[in-house]
């Protein structure tokens, strides 16, 4: 189910509905919400590649790293979600990633927070 979903996201339709969604639909994302603001959405990856394993998502429609305006709002409350959900979990080790260009397989901008090998 996911994989279709991945292949719907990444034509260009798809891309616009996945920004909406994200935008204007996010109490619609079928996810257990760790932390949801005016800007950011977090929830554990549905197909973790980590043992720990937590999607962040911005909840306006920016396609990629290079188009997030670094005047927004999304960056502070990022950065502050982290930290909360590093907190909450009692990591001691943990990486924050973003992947862009052939790395980014799902068209809108996302964060992964991980731990563990």
């Amino acid at each position: 189910m996911f994989e279709i979903f991945l292949r719907l996201a990444n034509t260009w339709a798809g891309r616009k509905l996945v920004g909406w969604i994200f935008a204007r639909m996010s109490f619609a994302i079928p996810a257990k919400r760790l932390r949801e603001t005016e800007t950011i959405l977090a929830f554990h990856h549905p197909k973790p590649a980590y043992p720990f394993h937590i999607v962040l998502v911005p909840k306006q429609t920016v396609l990629n790293l290079m188009e997030l305006d670094p005047d927004s709002t999304f960056l502070p409350n990022l950065f502050a979600t982290v930290q909360s959900l590093v907190a909450e979990f009692q990591l001691s080790s943990y990486r924050l990633i973003v992947n862009g260009g052939e790395y980014q397989d799902f068209p809108h901008l996302h964060f992964h927070l991980v731990s563990g090998e």
